[in-house]
């Protein structure tokens, strides 16, 4: 258990917001699977001091939680301040403008207001990049090497072998190469360091305007694959990184939590080439070595992204900025490191849905500790506007954590709401998840007939890590009916 686990989040004193700026810039930095494994969130194993100065300088909230554990929902109801089941997007294809056309993203609605709004990777998913959110296209980096020509070759091998065993052109395709590399070269011939370099001349840009920038910097590691510079593997060894405790699935669980197709968003390792035949959690863990060689590459890659974060901060310092601009840092969903067996994110789980948010605003001081109070993706929209002195567009669902961050109150919120469909033995659910302050309880949702199939139901008052269904306890039927009204109040899901 991290060891800022307890706060009270009246700790500080904090100054007016903003320093009484009238139109403060924001940097917007979004990471791609990044859970909270860093040292700012008490794993000592771990090498972050750009992450975690970033969290010693602003506030580090310990239990915020996405809406749902994948990127492109994630990412596009955090960027509208609305939930998933309000855009209708719950995959990794679906544009959120199709549901919701007349929908403001937040640089959308900072640029209405006089901001200059540039996006540099990875801010909504890959292919849905929403064009009219920025007064730029979104930026990528050229000139930069992704992969080494020996993966580009043993995939190709890997491929031509695919279809001499008659595997579909679908498989074929959907193959990529090794799940982990060392790249035997500098940080900025990489996608992700060279972004850096480009967002940093574009930061330089920005400051002589004389117009406040909304500067969003996304990050693809630590993505799969695992792919980063050789001296950021060299500060790790392999063999005394400790691995998860608890390799199974929750005992209790339905099987629908993990789904026959997805298995709990293990499908997406095997579509490395060296993870293809990989065994599914609900056969077996990975070998030892191949636990360790993926928390070696994530290890690897986490710090990667660290030294890319700190040149950001250390530009804007360098411009004169850091007094005037927010800081704002997230990972889309969390990430299973062999937790419950699995890898990868999509579940309803603690460990899927919780991910790191880190504020840093000028004016107000810092915390020692992380901040305990639970908090939503959706609470990111409305809290910026506010800091920003913006108007709060009536329709987002989220709650501005401004009072938070200036120490007037404790908590925001009873729960924090997650969700995740799934395909298990040819029907279709969906996951309902609510975390409250000791639990975390879950129902699973026929979408054809509205009835509540299965329950999920966790004490993290003696079980954090949730390895223990208790839902099915006679003990606790009472609690249970009691969450299922306050889960479907705050979901707004009617009874069938």
């Amino acid at each position: 258990m991290m060891r800022f686990l307890v706060v009270v989040c009246w700790q500080c004193v904090v100054a007016t917001a903003v320093a009484g700026l009238e139109r403060p810039n924001v940097l917007f930095i979004a990471v791609d699977d990044l859970r909270p494994e860093l040292g700012c969130y008490g794993v000592k194993e771990i090498r972050t001091p750009n992450f975690d100065r970033l969290a010693a300088s602003g506030v580090a909230f310990s239990r915020a939680y996405c809406q749902q554990a994948v990127c492109n929902p994630s990412r596009a109801s955090l960027m509208t301040g609305l939930r998933p089941d309000s855009i209708r997007v719950w995959d990794l294809v679906t544009d959120f403008r199709v549901a919701a056309p007349d929908a403001v993203t937040l640089p959308q609605h900072f640029r209405a207001h006089g901001y200059r709004a540039v996006a540099f990777g990875k801010i909504f998913h890959n292919t849905l990049r929403d064009d009219v959110s920025w007064d730029e296209p979104t930026h990528h980096p050229s000139g930069v090497e992704a992969r080494s020509e020996d993966s580009r070759s043993r995939l190709a091998e890997f491929k031509r072998q695919m279809k001499a065993d008659g595997k579909t052109p679908r498989a074929i395709e959907r193959m990529r190469g090794p799940a982990t590399e060392m790249q035997n070269v500098q940080d900025d011939r990489t996608p992700d360091g060279k972004r850096t370099v480009d967002a940093i001349e574009k930061m330089r840009q920005l400051a002589t305007t004389g117009s406040p920038f909304f500067l969003a910097v996304g990050y693809i590691r630590p993505h799969l694959p695992l792919v980063s510079p050789t001296k950021y593997w060299e500060l790790y060894e392999r063999d005394r990184l400790p691995l998860a405790s608890n390799g199974f699935r929750p005992r209790g669980s339905p099987a629908v939590a993990f789904g026959d197709r997805s298995r709990g968003g293990f499908y997406e390792l095997t579509g490395y080439m060296d993870y293809a035949d990989a065994p599914s959690p609900f056969e077996r863990p990975l070998t030892e070595a191949q636990q360790r060689e993926l928390k070696h590459g994530y290890y690897a890659a986490v710090s990667f992204i660290d030294a890319q974060v700190g040149l950001l901060l250390d530009e804007l310092e360098r411009l004169g900025l850091a007094a005037s601009t927010i800081v704002v840092l997230w990972g889309d969903h969390g990430w299973k490191l062999g937790e419950h067996g699995g890898w990868c994110k999509q579940t309803n789980y603690e460990i899927d849905t919780r991910a790191p948010l880190i504020m840093r605003v000028p004016g107000m001081q810092a915390r020692a500790e992380p901040c305990s109070a639970l908090v939503e993706f959706v609470d990111i929209y409305p809290t910026l506007c506010e800091l920003a002195s913006l108007p709060v567009p009536a329709a987002l669902q989220g709650t501005s954590l401004v009072p938070l961050l200036e120490g007037e109150v404790t908590k925001v919120k009873d729960a924090a709401y997650s969700q995740f469909p799934r395909t298990h033995e040819g029907r279709e659910f969906m996951g309902y998840a609510m975390r409250t302050e000791r639990y975390r309880y879950v129902e699973w949702v026929d979408r054809v007939t509205g009835k509540v199939e299965a329950r999920e139901l966790y004490d993290h008052e003696s079980d954090p890590a949730e390895d223990q269904n208790i839902a099915d306890a006679a003990e606790h039927a009472e609690l249970v009916g009691r969450l299922a009204t306050q889960l479907r109040h705050g979901f707004q899901i009617k009874k069938p």
